[in-house]
């Protein structure tokens, strides 16, 4: 087993789009978001709520992804055997 390779696959970024594609949260397999992009039109400012609720949604989504992607990874290589320390 090579954990490098492990990692580096656990790490592999997860993107998720949310609003019709107006906001992307980049999130990787251990749930830190990376980035979020928001376009420039579906910012109201007389609808705050709504922006606030789409990026909660698409920050949610992604995180849940790329933690999904990081298991799935790792039950591949373990043969679905946990393995103590690694925290997935």
């Amino acid at each position: 087993m090579n954990l490098n390779k492990l990692m580096k696959q656990a790490q592999k970024m997860q993107e998720k789009m949310a609003a019709g594609g107006k906001i992307t949260v980049v999130a990787n397999g251990a749930g830190d978001v990376i980035s979020i992009k928001i376009a420039k039109e579906i910012v109201d400012p007389e609808d705050v709520e709504f922006l606030e609720e789409a990026v909660l949604s698409g920050v949610t989504q992604a995180i849940e992804q790329g933690k999904a992607i990081a298991s799935s990874e790792m039950s591949k290589i373990t043969g679905g055997m946990g393995v103590p320390g690694l925290g997935l």
